[in-house]
C-alpha cells in the first residue's frame, strides 16, 4: 500500500487518505525499514523497464523521501529496524501460511509493535493476518 502513495494506481486514494490523517496527527504510521527498500526497488524496476520516465522516477523518489522526513519530524511515522528478533518472528508465518517473507515481515512488524491495523494492497497478505484489523483495497 505504501507505494500507492507515490504512483497513481488502484488504491492511491486510500493511501492518500491514510497519509493525510498521519500528517494531521490523527494516526501514526508504522512500517519496517525493509518497506523503504521495497519502495526503492519497485521504483527502480519501473524506471529500468521504462514504465516511469527519469523525471517521474525522481519526482516519486523525492516525494517519498520528503514525506518520510516530514512525518518523522511530526512523530507520526515510526520506521522499525529489521533486527534478528523481527526476522525470526516471520519464520512461523512463512512455514505455516506459505507466504513470502516480506509479507510475513509486515504482519510480524504489526504484531511486535502492538499495532491494531494492517493496511495492505495484497488481499492474500490480509487473509493471513493474525489478530489484526485489516484494511485493504480490493483489486
Amino acid at each position: 500500500m505504501l507505494l500507492k502513495r507515490y504512483l497513481e494506481e488502484n488504491g492511491t486514494q486510500t493511501a492518500d487518505a491514510i497519509f493525510e490523517k498521519a500528517e494531521e496527527g490523527e494516526l501514526t504510521l508504522v512500517f519496517s525499514l525493509w518497506n523503504i527498500g521495497e519502495v526503492l526497488g519497485v521504483l527502480d524496476e519501473k524506471r529500468r523497464r521504462k514504465n516511469l520516465s527519469e523525471k517521474e522516477f525522481k519526482d516519486a523518489l523525492n516525494s517519498f523521501a520528503g514525506e518520510l522526513v516530514k512525518l518523522m519530524r511530526l512523530k507520526t511515522l515510526q520506521v522499525i529496524p529489521v533486527l534478528t528478533p523481527l526476522l525470526t518472528g516471520t519464520w512461523e508465518l512463512v512455514m505455516s501460511h506459505h507466504i513470502y517473507e516480506a509479507d510475513a515481515l509486515q504482519i510480524t512488524t504489526c504484531i511486535q509493535n502492538e499495532n491494531s491495523v494492517l493496511v495492505s494492497g495484497d488481499q492474500k497478505l490480509v487473509m493471513q493476518k493474525k489478530g489484526l484489523e485489516a484494511l485493504h483495497n480490493k483489486r
